[in-house]
């Protein structure tokens, strides 16, 4: 639809008895708008948004409304017409061209002219006398020249002049009906009464990164081959063919800085340390600096550069985590003790979560009285790392700081680089995590690890993609963290990890992994917990990254398949289908004009073979009952021909878990038996 620029034009109501003259109109239910309008909604760049609005008047008149919208706060308000859908529904669009926050609100008023129109042609049908409804309508069209532009108004003269004729009547309804002398008195309409819908809504625009991005966790210092020893960035660098090798688009580094040594913990979370032992990234400072550090063990700034600029010729972006903690030995402990809480002895207070203590880390006092010089050094630290060439930020325990200082620094950030990304790494209660997704983070960190049945994937996805979360929680479906090794992986075999690896990235269009413990399915856990077994958290690892079972090559085969298949790299239309075996999971992804659809099945039972019939809703994959057509299984090249909605599937995870197909409706002329998307 034609975008237009006319100027809109404003009539100011009379008085009556204290109101102004009725506005006959009502706007309501304007979508997408978060609790009310307070938060904006999410989009990234190339987006096109459709708003929705309930618009209805008393009576039986023709409405017209309009979307306005403008990107910026200060740019020239643009317009699309909004079309009307069943049910005094209305919908509008129009497009994300720019990396800045967008406004859009709605007007919408009676249109005379369209009224008139609508009665003429009844009545003419009717075969009534319209000799003084053509003399109604020739007088719309004169009223409205006095409000419009000289071209306009010349040639709505044009048509009052035909409509005002001697022709033949059916001659001058037939000008009457015509679409041109509609659009064009629409365009000009006084708007006489017009509603004002009462807000303007706002929208967060983000890079494209924010929507589809592929996530590799890795600890450089664990990237050598001598466990006693840290290794270096330029060691980890040669880890980034390997992982570009796979199909990720980010490789997230955990805390880079110097660790402090009071209270260190050691191997396996182990109170005491030892002097070799390394300490966790987490327990951030020391002597040799804090958060604007690099740990000495690890290399310099310019070989943090250089892996930055090896990465992205790559096509790999570096994310680095920030953990606003300390250790006791961090010099804002020496320099800033007023921004700690301490304790009825003087002393500072360790981070504790009770019965859980950490003594290796020192939490932030937030609320103190010296906060405004707190937050802006905080937010330094951000500003200091983009200085360095780094624009995407994992952010640990986002909850236990608060919402305000995250709603400040993430809107202070985008100002100057609106291109920013912030991860919530927030496993946390359902409305803590939406409030900080609703606060200004890009993506968040999701209950998918302990999502495994059937029942529990369906809900969970079906919340995230159907309702109105999906304006403002983009989900990252990490699979295992360095906290995190889930009991489904612990017990299900390689098998576990294809299936698991399988579902977030294609049920999720980001997702990531904390390697290379995922690609070589390690499964070791600390006895009766979902940890690591001496977990790179505490101790430095030395991998055999050729060990036997690893999957490498299946996450690379399943990451082509994302990046071949636009379908892939949304969430909006994720739709799971029936199957008659509660083992099998069915859910198909489309684009929105069904020319990419992607159908997956896949067996939750790491351990048996499964099979049943999946039943399809035909219509949401664009196929018609009865209809054959192909599916290309994109993993094992396999091509098969189904046709309607039951087909029978049989998985065995021990061969594949999985089927990943892209549907081809096949061509239904005998001559022309290709295959089309």
């Amino acid at each position: 639809m034609p975008e237009l620029q006319t100027p809109m034009l404003t009539t100011h109501s009379p008085l009556l008895g204290g109101l102004t003259a009725p506005f006959r109109v009502v706007i309501e239910n304007v979508q997408p708008q978060i609790d009310e309008g307070r938060f904006p909604a999410k989009r990234v760049i190339g987006d096109e948004v459709t708003v929705t609005a309930d618009i209805h008047a008393d009576g039986h008149d023709v409405l017209a409304a309009v979307l306005r919208y403008r990107s910026g706060t200060k740019g020239p308000w643009r317009e699309q017409f909004m079309m009307e859908q069943p049910n005094d529904a209305w919908t509008g669009q129009f497009i994300i061209d720019r990396l800045e926050p967008y406004e859009f609100t709605v007007r919408a008023w009676v249109d005379y002219f369209a009224t008139w129109r609508r009665d003429l042609l009844k009545k003419v049908e009717a075969s009534l006398d319209v000799h003084l409804d053509l003399q109604e309508g020739t007088s719309l069209i004169r009223t409205t020249t006095e409000h419009s532009t000289p071209p306009d108004a010349a040639e709505l003269r044009r048509w009052a002049d035909l409509l005002q004729s001697n022709d033949a009547v059916k001659m001058r309804t037939e000008a009457a009906a015509a679409d041109t002398l509609r659009d064009l008195m629409r365009r000009c309409d006084s708007r006489l009464n017009a509603t004002y819908y009462d807000k303007t809504l706002s929208i967060t625009v983000d890079p494209v990164e924010t929507r589809f991005s592929t996530w590799y966790e890795l600890f450089p210092r664990s990237t050598g081959q001598d466990p006693k020893r840290s290794a270096t960035l330029a060691q980890a660098e040669t880890r980034l063919t390997d992982i570009a090798a796979m199909g990720f688009s980010i490789v997230y580094l955990p805390p880079i800085h110097p660790i402090g040594r009071t209270n260190r913990k050691g191997p396996n979370n182990a109170l005491r340390a030892q002097p070799a032992d390394p300490g966790s990234p987490w327990a951030i400072g020391s002597s040799e600096g804090g958060h604007k550090a690099i740990d000495p063990a690890l290399g310099t700034f310019e070989d943090f550069a250089h892996f930055v600029k090896t990465a992205r010729d790559m096509k790999l972006d570096v994310a680095l985590d920030i953990a606003f903690q300390c250790s006791p030995d961090h010099p804002y402990v020496r320099d800033h003790p007023e921004w700690f809480r301490h304790r009825a002895d003087g002393s500072i207070k360790h981070a504790e979560n009770p019965p859980k203590v950490y003594e290796d880390i020192i939490p932030f006092d937030f609320e103190c009285a010296d906060w405004p010089a707190l937050w802006r050094e905080l937010k330094s630290i951000v500003v200091f790392w983009i200085d360095h060439g780094i624009r995407i930020f994992r952010v640990d325990n986002p909850h236990t700081k608060p919402y305000r200082f995250w709603d400040w620094l993430i809107k202070d950030i985008k100002e100057d680089y609106p291109e920013t990304v912030f991860l919530a790494e927030a496993f946390t209660r359902p409305k803590v995590m939406n409030y900080l997704a609703k606060s200004g983070f890009s993506q968040s960190y999701t209950y998918f690890t302990w999502r495994n049945s059937k029942s529990e994937l369906t809900e969970y996805f079906t919340q995230l993609t159907q309702t109105n979360l999906q304006d403002f929680l983009r989900p990252n479906l990490f699979i295992n963290t360095p906290d995190i090794l889930p009991e489904f992986l612990q017990f299900g075999g390689r098998p576990a990890f294809l299936i698991r690896l399988f579902l977030a990235a294609t049920l999720g269009a980001s997702y990531g992994i904390y390697g290379p413990a995922f690609e070589l399915c390690e499964a070791s856990a600390l006895p009766g917990k979902e940890e690591y077994l001496n977990s790179e958290k505490f101790e430095i690892r030395a991998w055999d990254l050729d060990r036997p079972g690893n999957i490498r090559d299946w996450i690379a085969l399943v990451n082509k398949a994302r990046k071949d298949n636009s379908a892939l790299q949304t969430n909006q239309r994720l739709r799971f289908h029936a199957v008659t075996n509660d083992a099998l999971l069915c859910y198909s992804k489309t684009t929105a004009d069904l020319s990419n659809v992607v159908l997956t099945v896949v067996n939750l039972d790491p351990h048996h073979a499964q099979d049943g019939w999946v039943q399809l809703d035909l219509a949401e994959l664009g196929l018609e009952n009865g209809q054959s057509f192909q599916v290309h299984d994109l993993l094992s090249d396999a091509r098969y021909s189904w046709q309607g909605s039951s087909n029978y599937v049989r998985l065995d995870p021990g061969v594949c878990p999985a089927h990943l197909f892209q549907v081809r409706r096949r061509a239904r002329s005998e001559k022309d038996f290709d295959y089309f998307g």
